[in-house]
């Protein structure tokens, strides 16, 4: 988690909260789009078009998981979260479009 840390200490505050509050939004978008993947390709099981779809879709998913729990480190710090707040951002990439909720709560600066 140092390297984590050290990596983000380059940019400044306001560029990683924007950042976070970006990918927080990509993520849910992009779990819709998987979602709707995998009903496509369920209902088109051999099909080249959908497995294309999913493939790419659930890489690009993946992209913003990825990046949305890496983003959680600094964001921690910045927000000021508590580790209530902590495990619930992290929590949170778990479930559908729970990030959006998490950018608009508790992704405030100043939050009472």
């Amino acid at each position: 988690m140092d390297f984590i840390t050290k990596f983000f200490d380059k940019y400044s505050e306001e560029k990683i909260a924007h950042w976070f509050k970006q990918i927080s939004v990509a993520e849910a978008i992009s779990w819709c789009l998987l979602s709707s993947a995998m009903v496509w390709i369920r209902y088109d099981r051999d099909g080249l078009l959908p497995t294309i779809y999913i493939i790419i879709i659930g890489n690009i998913h993946g992209l913003f998981f990825t990046l949305y729990l890496l983003l959680l480190i600094p964001a921690r710090k910045i927000f000021r979260w508590d580790d209530e707040d902590t495990v619930f951002a992290l929590i949170a990439a778990f479930f559908p479009f729970a990030t959006i909720w998490v950018e608009k709560k508790l992704a405030k600066i100043n939050r009472e």
